[in-house]
């Protein structure tokens, strides 16, 4: 599943995830995948995510940031000054 981060406090070790379909998920700090968390500021960040329940509660686990691939700008030929 994908959504976007809304926070996560490096400190208090949790945060925040909107889904696409508007719904708010807890995410531990526990619930990033190969335990690398994130830093620094990451809200509005799109991320991939698997939902689990615990105790009545929906959280995100499993969670990895999508990187997206950026185009390569085309070169120019034939247009250097000689």
């Amino acid at each position: 599943m994908r959504g976007k981060m809304l926070w996560f406090n490096e400190e208090k070790d949790h945060g925040f995830i909107a889904t696409a379909e508007g719904e708010r998920l807890h995410l531990p700090g526990s619930g990033f995948a190969g335990g690398k968390r994130l830093r620094g500021r990451c809200a509005g960040l799109e991320v991939e995510f698997e939902v689990t329940e615990r105790g009545g509660e929906r959280m995100a686990t499993g969670c990895v940031p999508v990187e997206e691939v950026v185009p390569r700008r085309a070169r120019r030929h034939g247009s250097r000054a000689r």
